[in-house]
């Protein structure tokens, strides 16, 4: 029986799972198991749409659709964990599993201390994630600096360093540094990402740490709770997914991996905040940028900290109806409410109409804040530093407590 931290090598018995997906194919039979056992009512998913920079959210309840979900979309940046809430009521009337790139289980942490996701009906398998890129930045990179039509790219990866497409014609490889030097390559979120190998999912899978004979055609899977060591167990028993110990040395490479990437979020996040300032100057760099507010909401519907049923930002005498662009209080009341529980997911930031880096701000101060109190969003269920302040909303709205107090981080110096 496997216990939380083991580790395996483990590929699809299923000929079409291994044909079909990455790295042998272990996480869609795990997936399609998981629903052929009644484990699981459901999966949810992320498939290719209408090509490679389309990713499509995909609810399956047939277990011979899971191949349709087989492989990675390196350039689509859902956000899977805010869908638990919006449209399949917090996972309360069925059991599903899923699969979650770090910074959504992050958000299912985070929405689950909210009440908002009940994590007893949901399996989650995690993705190690070096990053994605946006689909608009990847199709401008892949025509300037790959010289390619990007609508004649069939596949597209990253590996060993490298952003790699596949065309009729053949591979070509760009490194990652040497691309994001020159403002391409993965979404600034990412590059400050120190979420890689989500283990406070029930697994852990991905391709770093699989050399010698099974590199390329097997997934490193780590157990990281009991849940995830019962569908993995179960799984083999049937004969859905062979396993066998990774090698040593593909263990220390895997960690060897993970702490480089580690270093390069650290390296970027030095370098991003750096850039904002501090004091007056930082505030003057968001007043600046927000300056540019249309007032369209999307930074608030994708958010997966955002759960109020009547939002804040929408309080006559908090924010003035129509008023474009809004008060910098509209942005205060963002940051006070989300700044402690932050995830970096990017999804504020990409979806925003204006181009806004609200999500380089929103990380600032969230990292600033754990420096102060020592939370760590997303990784348990310990609750935010927020969840610990009463605060009465008449006192509120005369006052401003809760927004001035994150104004008066900007002022520190």
């Amino acid at each position: 029986m496997s216990a939380k931290g083991d580790m395996y090598y483990a590929w699809s018995t299923d000929a079409d799972l291994l044909a079909k997906g990455e790295c042998g194919g272990a996480v869609s039979s795990l997936l399609k198991f998981a629903l052929e056992s009644k484990m699981v009512d459901a999966v949810l998913a992320v498939k290719k749409g209408a090509d490679i920079y389309d990713a499509v959210p995909a609810l399956i309840t047939n277990p011979e659709e899971i191949a349709q979900t087989a492989g990675s979309l390196h350039c689509g940046t859902l956000l899977l964990s805010k869908l638990f809430k919006k449209y399949l009521n917090g996972a309360r009337d069925m059991k599903i599993a899923v699969t979650l790139k770090g910074c959504d289980v992050m958000g299912m942490y985070e929405l689950a201390k909210r009440q908002q996701i009940n994590l007893d009906n949901v399996v989650m398998i995690g993705l190690n994630c070096g990053g994605s890129v946006s689909p608009v930045a990847a199709r401008k990179m892949i025509a300037e600096k790959f010289e390619t039509d990007p609508d004649t790219v069939l596949k597209e990866e990253i590996d060993k360093g490298q952003f790699i497409i596949e065309t009729a014609e053949g591979h070509k490889g760009i490194k990652m540094d040497e691309l994001e030097e020159e403002g391409y390559g993965r979404r600034a979120n990412c590059r400050r990402c120190k979420m890689k190998v989500p283990r406070q999912a029930d697994l852990a899978c991905g391709n770093w740490g699989v050399i010698g004979d099974k590199a390329g055609k097997a997934t490193f899977v780590e157990v990281c709770s009991e849940k995830g060591a019962q569908l993995l167990d179960a799984a083999a028993k049937a004969g859905k997914l062979a396993t066998e110990a990774p090698n040593p040395k593909g263990i220390e490479i895997r960690g060897k991996v993970e702490n480089a990437m580690l270093k390069l979020g650290d390296s970027w996040r030095a370098k991003d905040f750096a850039a904002l300032g501090e004091g007056n100057d930082r505030l003057k760099t968001i007043l600046d940028a927000t300056s540019r507010c249309i007032k369209c909401y999307q930074c608030i519907e994708n958010c997966p900290i955002c759960y109020c049923v009547e939002c804040s930002t929408k309080k006559p005498y908090l924010v003035k109806p129509g008023e474009v662009p809004p008060n910098f209080m509209f942005h205060l009341i963002r940051f006070a409410h989300i700044s402690d529980s932050c995830i970096n997911c990017g999804q504020c930031q990409e979806l925003c109409a204006m181009d806004i880096p609200n999500a380089l701000f929103m990380h600032a101060l969230q990292v600033d804040l754990q420096e102060m109190f020592g939370f760590v969003p997303g990784v348990d269920m310990t609750l935010p530093v927020l969840a610990l302040v009463e605060e009465n909303e008449e006192r509120a709205r005369l006052t401003g407590t809760g927004s001035d107090q994150i104004f008066n981080i900007f002022q520190k110096e």
